[in-house]
């Protein structure tokens, strides 16, 4: 059986996908790296091919036009279940999720279902970002967990592991959102079927290069999701599951 995959989304990213690779395998070498490119127009996907034919921990996979983030998450983790990797990675391109963190969210792992990268835990370990964007990011933090009930310091976050059994037990064709309040819903669906979910301290540190995603259409679906997922779900949490402790072969 495979063990881990990395999976990381890519639009515009040609400069980054080379070291980010390189530096991901350099921590977790026995690991699986796989890009969903977004049809990118700088030849990012063009990139990714060599890099497959160089290294065959590397995988890419083409989508036919920018379908947005969720949506490359879900091809992903179909990808990885289809394959029976046991440790399925969320990770941004530009190093704002620092590579030398994936052994740690790995021992982690073997005791939980769902290992979170919180850049609030010990204080705010976030760098480079002006004090507005840190101030809304904090605000959504507590907005979630104030209308969702989930107690967990960065609900947002986008910096994760998931074991497999948990995407298994999740409907991905029901997962809706697919900006960045994907992050949110996909956590939420863990905790509401009972998934044991760690929470780890990471910094986070603003893109090295290329240009932010983000805009208002993604902020405002995020701050209706949540309500969405309250109703669809009415506080009606399963009750913890007990998964056996993994064996720890990294």
């Amino acid at each position: 059986m495979k063990e881990a995959l990395i999976i990381i989304p890519t639009y515009d990213e040609k400069d980054n996908v080379r070291p980010i690779a390189n530096a991901v395998l350099s921590n977790v070498p026995e690991a699986g790296v796989l890009f969903v490119d977004a049809a990118s127009p700088d030849g990012t996907g063009a990139l990714l091919d060599q890099m497959t034919r160089e290294d065959s921990r590397i995988h890419v996979i083409h989508q036919s036009g920018k379908q947005g983030l969720g949506r490359a998450y879900i091809e992903g983790f179909q990808w990885a279940l289809a394959r029976h990797y046991q440790y399925i990675f969320e990770m941004d391109a530009d190093f704002s999720h620092d590579p030398t963190e994936l052994p740690n969210f790995l021992r982690v792992a073997q005791n939980a279902d769902l290992v979170l990268g919180s850049r609030y835990i010990n204080g705010i370990r976030i760098t480079n970002w002006p004090l507005s964007r840190l101030l809304l990011s904090m605000g959504g933090a507590l907005y979630v967990r104030t209308i969702t009930g989930m107690p967990f310091s960065d609900p947002t976050g986008g910096f994760k592991c998931f074991r497999r059994c948990v995407l298994e037990a999740i409907d991905l064709t029901r997962i809706c959102s697919n900006g960045y309040s994907f992050q949110i819903e996909m956590t939420h669906a863990a905790w509401m079927n009972g998934f044991a979910i760690a929470e780890i301290p990471i910094t986070f540190v603003d893109r090295r290069s290329g240009y932010s995603k983000m805009n208002s259409r993604i902020f405002r679906e995020a701050l209706w999701m949540v309500w969405s997922l309250v109703l669809r779900n009415r506080f009606r949490r399963k009750p913890r599951k007990r998964q056996p402790p993994a064996k720890n072969t990294f």
